[in-house]
């Protein structure tokens, strides 16, 4: 198992955590390249985000939902740094709070919070469709997003007649390291690399459009439609690979140690296929 990717080169989108993720590849055998996609801006303080929260704090909520432990995360600490962190936790703690998925559950838990509800799929439609469920008239829901800005969701809630809130925490743009994304976007079209793995959906949307950008794009997508094993760690991170019409498999759990198993499962049997 210790060399079962021996003479496989994969290539690491992530931002966060690239160097772990890499390192549990190089443990199976694997080359590495990385080439982070995105990186993850926090808004400022007496920006967006600090707007967002006044809003949150100025009438009582009755839904909030929390869609990444990271972002959610974020927003309470920022609260915190600003002098306005308690009165943020009672304010929620009066409503009833959502989770998209064991991550954001976490980061809800942390906040000394408790959550009502989880999604089994960590997949916003679910969540969607667990809160369309509820006469939602007149109720305010506060939805913590995380740079996808999920416009249908919010049009969604509001034609059922919910007011909504929309919590923005982080922004994402290229990469710091923009050379690193180009020399993983050749290798891969030099067919250098075997598998491509991507632990967020911004990190595949980036990469797809860095490609599309640099004249790069349909070629990419063919190299990849035919000759690389896409790995993500969940749906959410899958769909703009999806909405490519690219091949990929998700691990059975959405985590990084999944995922990085999934490839050494499955990327043998790719490469004899």
């Amino acid at each position: 198992m210790q060399d079962v990717l021996n003479g496989f080169t994969v290539g690491v989108t992530a931002e966060r955590k690239a160097a772990e993720i890499g390192a549990l590849f190089a443990r199976r055998g694997a080359r590495v390249i990385f080439g982070a996609a995105m990186h993850t801006v926090p808004l400022p303080e007496d920006g967006e985000l600090a707007t967002a929260t006044e809003e949150v704090l100025a009438v009582p909520v009755d839904y909030v939902v929390a869609v990444t432990g990271v972002g959610f995360r974020g927003w309470i600490e920022a609260a915190q740094l600003s002098g306005i962190g308690d009165r943020l936790l009672a304010r929620l703690r009066s409503a009833e709070v959502m989770a998209r998925g064991a991550k954001a559950r976490g980061a809800v838990r942390g906040a000394g919070l408790v959550e009502s509800w989880t999604s089994p799929s960590e997949e916003s439609a679910e969540i969607l469709e667990h809160l369309l469920a509820h006469d939602l008239a007149g109720k305010r829901v506060v939805l913590q997003v995380h740079g996808d800005p999920m416009l249908k969701f919010r049009e969604a809630l509001r034609a059922a007649g919910a007011e909504v809130v929309p919590v923005t925490v982080y922004r994402w743009t290229d990469p710091v390291d923009l050379p690193a994304l180009d020399r993983l976007i050749d290798a891969v079209l030099q067919g250098e690399v075997d598998a491509l793995a991507f632990t967020s959906a911004p990190a595949a949307t980036n990469l797809l459009a860095r490609a599309d950008r640099t004249g790069r794009g349909a070629r990419l997508r063919e190299t990849l439609r035919d000759k690389v094993f896409i790995a993500c760690v969940g749906p959410v991170t899958a769909a703009p690979i999806d909405a490519a019409g690219l091949p990929y498999m998700l691990p059975e759990r959405a985590r990084t140690a999944s995922l990085v198993r999934l490839v050494a499962d499955e990327l043998p049997k790719y490469a004899v296929r």
